[in-house]
């Protein structure tokens, strides 16, 4: 990790930079496969199964059976604690319903609002060694409270044509429609374009690497919507004189994990601090099993000494995290000036690893500085908000002069008119 002593506003450029997202060299070959899979259909989504899954699929959906399978082989502590977080992610994200209420914006003038669910959704999962089974819960869950009529996830197997059993059961208990064994580039593909098996959907969630990233970056200039640009996952830790280092560093390490590109970001006022945290993480990364991950992490992640909370905060919004962590003594005070970041946890007990799983808020976030502009995944990433206005006589005559007189100087004499004409009838009836 690199340290930082007091530094200069000069340096935060550096501080804050993050590693390129260059998906140049991918594209060529992702826009090959996503077009392979718009042509071809469950053919080309079976032969890049083989070439990258090495799995031969008979049957791209998951089988009654198998969940009834996945149920058997998942333990009970596991199930409950699946339960647990999906009843407090229900109950937070519950809260979010838009109630549009009508105004008259002028007299005769009633304009309103109303949301709308996306009629299909397609969730990705990612696979492998960290099966990411409360994504399912953070995206199917308020899926269903928006009121989405389809809602299809899509994960790639493993050898044996099998998906994680806790996959499964969070999608069982979520409320997940449709599961298809399909990974990568031709899951994004397949979902955006549909083909024989899997249906296509106006609206793209979830993480995955490079790949699949970019794949979701070109369907959406394809006129598929996509949840938000995403790169790796990072941590921002703000500690005092009081936090206590064990704490930080099992934070700092916990977020670290996710991959070797993921950041680490500790900023402190207390020297005292930043080396017991440093020290505190040597010790740590010792017993972790991931330690080779979590070491390169580490490379990319950065310790900062500054002045005061004031500066660190500022420093903070400035580097706009994924998460951010105020482990200090006066966060009620800090989280007052919080105007970047994707999920922020208050006080030595608020782990980021709370919200990852259990809290109930979401923990699909913007990322790489995306907080500057992207909110994290909510109910309203599962809507569309529709406007409605309705005019009566007591409207025209309240607003149409002034549409008019702007019409003209914007030299659009066809919307002039269209208004003019009605306030002509107006004038006639009277």
């Amino acid at each position: 990790m690199k340290k930082y002593i007091y530094p200069t506003e000069e340096e935060w450029t550096e501080i804050v930079e993050r590693s390129h997202l260059d998906f140049s060299k991918l594209n060529e070959t992702v826009s090959k496969i996503l077009l392979d899979v718009k042509l071809h259909g469950d053919t080309a989504v079976r032969k890049y199964s083989r070439t990258f899954d090495h799995v031969e699929l008979k049957s791209l959906r998951v089988s009654a059976e198998e969940f009834q399978e996945a149920d058997s082989l998942v333990s009970s502590d596991l199930k409950g604690a699946i339960q647990q977080a999906s009843d407090n992610i229900l109950r937070f994200h519950e809260k979010q319903v838009f109630n549009g209420e009508k105004i008259e914006t002028a007299r005769g003038v009633v304009c309103w609002q109303k949301s709308i669910p996306i009629d299909r959704v397609g969730l990705y999962i990612p696979g492998g060694t960290a099966p990411l089974f409360s994504t399912v819960l953070m995206l199917a869950i308020p899926a269903r409270i928006a009121g989405c009529k389809k809602v299809i996830l899509c994960t790639p197997p493993d050898r044996e044509r099998k998906i994680n059993p806790a996959i499964l059961v969070a999608a069982k208990v979520a409320g997940v429609d449709e599961i298809y064994k399909v990974g990568g580039i031709q899951a994004i593909g397949a979902m955006a374009y549909g083909t024989e098996s899997i249906p296509q959907v106006y609206k793209l969630f979830g993480p995955g690497n490079q790949y699949v990233m970019a794949a979701k970056l070109q369907v959406q200039t394809q006129g598929v919507a996509i949840d938000m640009p995403a790169g790796p996952s990072e941590v921002c830790v703000i500690a005092d004189e009081k936090s206590n280092p064990m704490y930080i560093a099992a934070d700092l390490l916990s977020q670290t994990e996710h991959g070797s590109d993921s950041q680490a970001i500790l900023i402190t006022t207390s020297e005292a601090t930043l080396m017991a945290v440093e020290e505190e993480v040597g010790r740590q990364l010792n017993a972790l099993p991931r330690k080779e991950t979590v070491e390169k992490s580490l490379g990319n992640s950065k310790f900062i000494l500054v002045h005061d909370w004031r500066e660190a905060i500022a420093l903070s919004n400035a580097y706009a995290p994924e998460h951010l962590i105020l482990a200090v003594s006066n966060y009620d005070e800090m989280v007052q000036h919080v105007i970047n970041a994707g999920s922020v946890f208050l006080g030595e007990y608020s782990c980021e690893s709370a919200g990852d799983y259990a809290s109930g808020t979401n923990h699909t976030l913007p990322t790489h500085g995306y907080a500057i502009a992207y909110s994290g995944v909510n109910l309203d990433s599962f809507c569309r908000k529709i406007t409605f206005q309705h005019l009566s006589k007591e409207g025209i005559r309240s607003i149409g002069r002034s549409v008019v007189v702007m019409a003209e100087n914007e030299h659009l004499e066809a919307h002039a008119n269209a208004m003019r004409v009605r306030m002509n009838n107006l004038k006639n009836d009277e």
